[in-house]
């Protein structure tokens, strides 16, 4: 196994022999010259200006054209739903108005020969704190959980004085502006900037990074997240459908269906490898997940009395019981096409089905292997 430069410099430090040192420092010296090699291959010269706009201009920039998707300043595809919260909105409102300071917010100079799009500004991250503000300003938000200035709750902005709105709308905010900035950089920039914090769910910065423009993602997973009997037979609420629970599901049927016995302990780092090692698919393979993804759906739909849901009147569909029922239906009809279970009732609600779908220990590799093929199992023996 190679060693890494930290191993090999323990070694010269308890190394006795000059020719041994010798060996090590020369070998230490060739691990920093690849690694600086390394960075130059892959070191990438981004223009940007920092500037300050006004409240009041990236709203103006933002709102005018909004409605026919014309504003100079847009949120990308890539960007995710505008999911913060009421008390979230407010914080942020209360911060400028007490002259906090506010993280800088990333925008990019968009360079098309499309002369619709040439010219306009790309929110590269920031677009919640603008869409806040733009709200705010539309009397849409009214201030609600502030704590440090509770006769602040309930405010609209047009109930502030106008002395305070004129003042709020010429705060300042601090912008980075990219320019001569490629697509890829821009995606990669989103999601440095937000993988690692509580803000951004897994499937958020998935689509935000280079991932959400590859065949996979695109042509199969986002696909089969719009699939309407997915859409009925797996319930999700409105919160986790803007959080990207329904692309989350789409992804974790093929991973698992893909490779689900060399799962390791990681979901996060399983479902990753999955989308980096099969984003570019030829369109036979493309239109097979589709036709065994609507299979599954379509069979769950037929035989299956909630779907994927617990009970009738549960309201959301856990993950571990989508993807033992899913990736197992699933294995079952490629293994069997015209499968007709009659047995389903007499295992479904048993409890060792039960104990297979409990969140303790569910992402471990014997218990992802147990559930799927528990499934597997009763299905094609009731057949």
């Amino acid at each position: 196994m190679t060693k890494t430069i930290s191993q090999l410099k323990q070694e010269l430090n308890a190394a006795n022999s000059d020719a041994v040192k010798v060996e090590l420092k020369s070998q230490i010296e060739q691990y920093q010259t690849e690694a600086d090699n390394a960075i130059r291959q892959h070191q990438r010269v981004v223009d940007y200006d920092t500037k300050e706009f006004t409240v009041e201009m990236v709203v103006n920039k933002y709102s005018k054209g909004l409605a026919d998707d014309t504003n100079e300043l847009f949120v990308p595809d890539y960007q995710r739903d505008f999911v913060w919260k009421e008390d979230n909105q407010s914080r942020l409102i209360e911060s400028l108005l007490i002259g906090l300071p506010i993280p800088y917010i990333f925008i990019a100079d968009v360079q098309s020969q499309d002369p619709d799009l040439d010219g306009r500004i790309e929110i590269v991250d920031g677009s919640q704190r603008i869409r806040t503000l733009h709200a705010f300003l539309s009397n849409d938000l009214e201030l609600e959980g502030l704590k440090l200035i509770p006769e602040l709750n309930g405010f609209r902005f047009s109930d502030l004085p106008a002395s305070r709105q004129r003042r709020f709308n010429r705060i300042s905010i601090r912008i980075i502006e990219l320019s001569d900035c490629t697509e890829a950089t821009r995606r990669d920039l989103f999601e440095r900037i937000n993988t690692g914090t509580d803000e951004l769910k897994d499937m958020e910065v998935r689509k935000g990074s280079a991932y959400g423009s590859s065949k996979l993602y695109s042509k199969v997973i986002a696909v089969c997240a719009d699939n309407a009997d997915f859409k009925e037979v797996v319930p999700l609420s409105p919160t986790k459908l803007k959080r990207g629970e329904d692309l989350e599901f789409s992804l974790r049927f093929f991973a698992y269906l893909s490779n689900y016995q060399g799962f390791e302990h990681s979901v996060r780092e399983f479902l990753n490898e999955y989308l980096e090692n099969n984003a570019d698919l030829e369109d036979a393979e493309i239109g097979d997940m589709l036709e065994i993804f609507n299979k599954t759906m379509l069979f769950a739909k037929q035989y299956f009395p909630y779907g994927f849901k617990k009970t009738k009147g549960s309201k959301t569909t856990p993950r571990v019981r989508f993807e033992a029922l899913a990736v197992g239906i699933a294995l079952a009809l490629m293994e069997k096409p015209d499968l007709q279970p009659t047995n389903i009732s007499d295992w479904l609600f048993s409890e060792e089905f039960k104990q297979h779908t409990t969140a303790d220990a569910a992402n471990s590799r014997p218990r992802v292997k147990a559930r799927i093929e528990y499934v597997r199992d009763q299905l094609l023996s009731g057949d």
